[in-house]
């Protein structure tokens, strides 16, 4: 008689495993990039690497990230590889969560927020829902998410840690460099982090010079100008056409035959 079919099992490999060690920035390159807001570093990135801003901090506009990612990946709504997590990551690490963006249970709450923080690891950021948000705001604890529901975990598996993953439409790797604030969640891949963060401290004083100018009402928008003139943009003076004469109508709403 036929049991359990072989397609119920977990299978080892792909999908269901777990990554130790990996290559972590140096710290120094992490406190450096830590004193930039992350629409700074999301504009020299070219806009690209920030995630999804529905994934956003949930406890405190005052917290912040700025990590190494230790990457996970889980079974919507399981959160088996979340509990190993904070046995394979370092203090210091983000933990980034990819969840699927489920809308369904959590993939954590307030006791795997306690565990982490005694762990020393920086915080998390998920790509899916959490629970318990009370208990984790008095923690005083950071993480980002993309919501909360009162539906836990499973505890089943698949799932992976430290594999490259996408969070909010950002692939990330583990090593990676998280910074988050209220602004949103940036990645930084690890290979360009030392050479993105010389960038911008090398723009550090004229991005301020220049916010100081707009605040003094110092400014000029000719660039704009010379933008459209380059693009071709018409720009007409002309009055706009009261609404039945653009539309070619008449006093009684007929239409008028165009002259010839």
């Amino acid at each position: 008689m036929a049991q359990k079919p072989r397609s119920a099992s977990l299978h080892p490999g792909p999908g269901f495993r777990i990554r130790t060690a990996i290559d972590r920035p140096e710290p120094s390159l992490c406190r450096g990039l830590c004193a930039f807001p992350t629409p700074d570093i999301s504009d020299l990135l070219n806009r690209l690497y920030a995630v999804d801003p529905k994934i956003a901090c949930l406890t405190g506009a005052h917290h912040t990230l700025c990590g190494p990612a230790c990457t996970v990946k889980v079974f919507p709504g399981d959160n088996l590889m979340v509990h190993k997590s904070l046995d394979v990551a370092r203090p210091g690490d983000v933990v980034v969560i990819d969840a699927g963006g489920s809308p369904m249970n959590a993939v954590l709450g307030d006791l795997v927020s306690a565990k982490a923080r005694h762990r020393g690891i920086a915080g998390f950021v998920v790509d899916g829902l959490i629970r318990d948000l009370p208990g984790i705001v008095e923690l005083d604890y950071p993480v980002f998410a993309r919501g909360t529901t009162p539906i836990g975990p499973l505890h089943r598996g698949p799932g992976e840690i430290n594999f490259p993953i996408c969070c909010g439409g950002v692939v990330v790797n583990p090593g990676d460099i998280i910074v988050g604030d209220a602004a949103g969640v940036v990645v930084v891949p690890q290979e360009i982090a030392e050479e993105l963060l010389q960038r911008l401290r090398s723009h550090l004083k004229a991005n301020a010079d220049y916010l100081e100018s707009v605040r003094r009402g110092d400014f000029s928008n000719a660039w704009v100008d010379r933008l459209l003139g380059e693009l071709d943009c018409p720009v007409t003076d002309a009055p706009v056409a009261a609404e039945g004469e653009a539309a070619g109508l008449n006093g009684n709403g007929a239409c008028v035959p165009a002259a010839h």
